[in-house]
């Protein structure tokens, strides 16, 4: 489907002065330009993604450092990747700018409760959380949002915006191709040694891995990440980075299933932290590694790599 996104004036073009004085370390790839957030994007800041055709500006994923820095140029269209906090924070800049995102993740624009109901965090982190996300995030709800599908096409004038929907992170997740960029936002397959995040109640691991094969099929030269990588150019990087990337879930199978010759219980799993290292101290890793125990136990059940015992405990076969 072909959208053409509607304005009431032709935008003019970004001057590059403009990119030079707010965004020092921008990347100029043709009719899409790297906003480049502090430390390359490290959370919780991210990389946005200015792309520019005859008729609109779209800024994709307004970031933190958007918020803190402001805009000294026109936007007359905002995209996201999906609904997460780190995400949304430019918004407060863009207010009367209207706002698109997958209509999986609409719900986290609607209201506060909407987007917590995505993370699916226990009632004490789920209180502290909120108030970070209105305070250092300075989430308001869009309920005005707009919504788009897979296979959506932004008609920008000259310069399109393809959708390619990767669930698996949230359920609306969304990489943004543009052609005449050779590029393609990654959003949050963000390729980092981490690994793919799958732990919130609105992810899924099994999606996620459908996802990444989706996105070695992906048409272009240039990946941009929200966190970590930046900008990855030359396809073969690319696709050697995303199957490290996927591998990170093959190791930390495989490493569940060395501690499981012991029977274990799933608080067991969850202690010995396959996420995080054991120095991390963040207040929702214990919650973390509880899903991520539950998640990949209740995966290795069923297809015959760990048995439930009648103690309640697991062990590998």
């Amino acid at each position: 489907m072909k959208l053409e996104l509607r304005s009431q004036v032709t935008s003019t073009s970004v001057s590059e002065d403009f990119l030079g004085a707010d965004w020092p370390d921008s990347l100029d790839l043709g009719p899409a330009t790297v906003l480049t957030g502090v430390d390359q994007g490290k959370y919780p800041h991210g990389n946005s993604l200015l792309v520019q055709g005859t008729h609109h500006n779209v800024l994709i994923d307004p970031s933190l450092t958007v918020a803190e820095r402001g805009l000294s140029f026109a936007v007359d269209h905002v995209l996201l990747s999906h609904v997460h906090e780190d995400h949304l924070p430019g918004l407060s800049r863009l207010s009367d700018v209207p706002v698109h995102c997958h209509e999986a993740d609409a719900i986290g624009l609607a209201s506060l409760d909407g987007l917590m109901a995505m993370y699916g965090m226990p009632a004490d982190a789920d209180s502290e959380f909120r108030q970070e996300v209105l305070n250092d995030f300075y989430y308001a709800p869009r309920p005005d949002v707009s919504t788009f599908s897979d296979t959506t096409v932004f008609d920008l004038g000259g310069v399109e915006i393809e959708v390619v929907h990767t669930p698996g992170h949230t359920r609306g997740h969304c990489v943004f191709v543009i052609p005449q960029a050779r590029t393609a936002y990654l959003g949050d397959i963000d390729l980092s040694g981490f690994g793919p995040y799958y732990f919130d109640e609105w992810s899924s691991l099994g999606e996620f891995e459908r996802s990444i094969e989706r996105c070695r099929s992906l048409d272009a030269d240039h990946f941009v990440t929200f966190h970590h990588k930046w900008v990855i150019s030359g396809r073969e990087n690319f696709l050697a980075m995303l199957e490290d990337f996927a591998d990170v879930i093959v190791r930390r199978e495989l490493s569940m299933l060395d501690f499981l010759k012991q029977p274990r219980l799933v608080a067991e799993c969850a202690a010995h932290r396959f996420v995080y290292r054991p120095h991390v101290e963040m207040k929702f890793v214990d919650h973390v590694e509880l899903r991520s125990a539950q998640i990949h136990l209740g995966r290795m059940v069923e297809d015959g790599r760990v048995e439930l015992m009648a103690n309640g405990k697991f062990r590998s076969i």
